[in-house]
């Protein structure tokens, strides 16, 4: 029986299903939403090859419509130029304001697809179907949509929920070991910015974590899950609270953006973002150096990097910084831990201390 999570946003409220097996009975969820039956399903050509079919099967079989566009893999493609070829599939396939948009893959798909979702026609309802770890504990979930620009990450978007999020966590054995670390960054972020006990579970289980135990597993994402919708649920539009989740993020969409979105996948700069955002904390708000050491060492046993490269440089992430959509009246706000299980969300933080920072994590860590 499957997991549920609701994320609590009044008339937009939505639930979260955990299930292993969940894309072979996709039909039964969907069925009972208020809405067409004419759908498309949008991927990439690598979740295609393993979980297309299931999914466009079961619903069609259950009385569905459905078309299908393939995007190419990668962060490039959240972009604009497949944001309107995918307005003009959308059109092609006589999609109106009570057909559906299901977004089968990892958070570019996801994030994309409910962008797309979110103008087309001023906005049609779309359902999640996360198939990448970061996307089942993050990006799938809170309503963030985008593509991003040459200058940064998601600096064109909107806030609009799915309908739904369907999580399978038996996917994650086919996603490659590089993506599975990736997401795993995003977990360890949940343990540092809200929940201490968390933190030390993900210590004490990491090996088994990695190797996809099942019950580690569900563990893991109905844990993000929850702390991600208490702080969706709080804070929708990111006015205060939902701030802290872009911990590890300033530093590491700068890192992504200098790299132009080929050399780190996403979760990697969000591993080396939260080691210099903890130096902060180390600097201005008394974070304990055995804390840091800890993150440190979990990040390292995980596989994700932990040490900014010598030709990603000092200025040119900070130059990058102030593109980040948290920046107040030029001023860069970053968030930053006070201790395990807690941050703060800091305004005006100057460049020295930032570059003290980055310059910290160039100190290989063993």
């Amino acid at each position: 029986m499957a997991q549920t999570i609701m994320v609590d946003l009044d008339v937009r409220s939505y639930p979260i299903f955990i299930e292993h097996g969940v894309l072979d009975m996709c039909a039964e969820y969907i069925t009972g939403l208020k809405t067409g039956r004419r759908a498309i399903i949008i991927t990439n050509d690598i979740v295609s090859k393993w979980y297309l079919d299931k999914v466009y099967n079961n619903l069609t079989e259950n009385g569905f419509d459905i078309e299908t566009l393939i995007l190419p893999d990668g962060e490039k493609t959240k972009s604009m130029e497949w944001l309107e070829k995918i307005y003009h599939e959308m059109l092609s396939a006589r999609l109106d304001r009570h057909s559906i948009v299901i977004a089968l893959g990892g958070g570019v798909v996801g994030d994309l697809s409910g962008f797309a979702a979110a103008t087309y026609m001023r906005g049609i309802p779309y359902i999640q179907v996360p198939t990448t770890l970061l996307a089942q504990v993050d990006s799938s979930v809170g309503g963030k949509t985008g593509i991003n620009l040459k200058e940064g990450k998601n600096l064109v978007g909107a806030f609009y929920q799915p309908m739904m999020v369907l999580i399978d966590p038996s996917v994650l054995s086919t996603l490659d070991a590089r993506q599975l670390k990736a997401g795993f960054a995003e977990v360890i972020k949940y343990g540092i910015i809200w929940d201490q006990e968390f933190f030390c579970y993900l210590e004490e289980n990491l090996k088994k974590i990695m190797k996809l135990d099942k019950n580690h597993l569900e563990q893991i994402i109905s844990t993000s899950c929850r702390i991600k919708a208490d702080v969706v649920g709080k804070d929708e539009r990111e006015s205060a609270l939902r701030a802290i989740l872009n911990f590890g993020h300033t530093v590491g969409h700068a890192i992504e953006a200098i790299a132009g979105y080929e050399t780190y996948v996403h979760g990697e700069a969000v591993a080396m973002g939260m080691i210099a955002e903890s130096y902060l904390g180390t600097k201005i708000l008394g974070f304990d150096d055995n804390s840091l050491q800890r993150i440190k060492t979990i990040t390292a046993n995980s596989g994700l990097p932990y040490s900014i490269p010598e030709n990603i440089t000092t200025d040119s992430i900070i130059e990058h910084m102030y593109y980040d959509k948290k920046v107040r009246n030029k001023k860069i706000r970053i968030v930053i831990p006070e201790k395990i299980g807690k941050v703060q969300i800091i305004d005006d933080i100057s460049e020295s201390d930032i570059a003290w920072a980055l310059e910290q994590c160039r100190t290989q860590y063993s």
